[in-house]
């Protein structure tokens, strides 16, 4: 599946300009929960409902950013996926993922509050 891509740059000032997107963490609950890039929601392959989906996104044309790890992480394309199979039509790849932008030293989130990793 080929998937447009975006990179941190694009999604720093997609963010910091407020524009209307969801971004996806397309990893495990327990690693989202340690941190997540800004204001980004948790839908792991495994857990995507379509109804929860629906409820949480319901315009089928919405933009939405996914993102994992990194490069080497299957999660967010297997999320991906499952977003166009359910009908979204605006699903977009991050694909440096947390680990670049962490590494970049853009902020992250742990809890909805700023968390800086040491």
């Amino acid at each position: 599946m080929t998937l447009p891509t975006i990179t941190a740059d694009e999604l720093l000032a997609k963010i910091e300009n407020g524009d209307a997107f969801v971004l996806v963490d397309a990893l495990a609950p327990m690693v989202y929960a340690h941190s997540h890039l800004p204001k980004a929601i948790n839908l792991p392959p495994s857990d995507i409902d379509a109804a929860q989906v629906a409820r949480r996104i319901p315009d089928l044309n919405t933009e939405i950013v996914v993102y994992c790890s990194g490069p080497d992480c299957d999660d967010s394309v297997a999320t991906a996926g499952r977003l166009r199979e359910l009908g979204y039509t605006n699903v977009r790849h991050y694909t440096g993922g947390k680990n670049e932008w962490r590494d970049a030293g853009l902020p992250l989130e742990r809890g909805g509050k700023p968390f800086v990793p040491r």
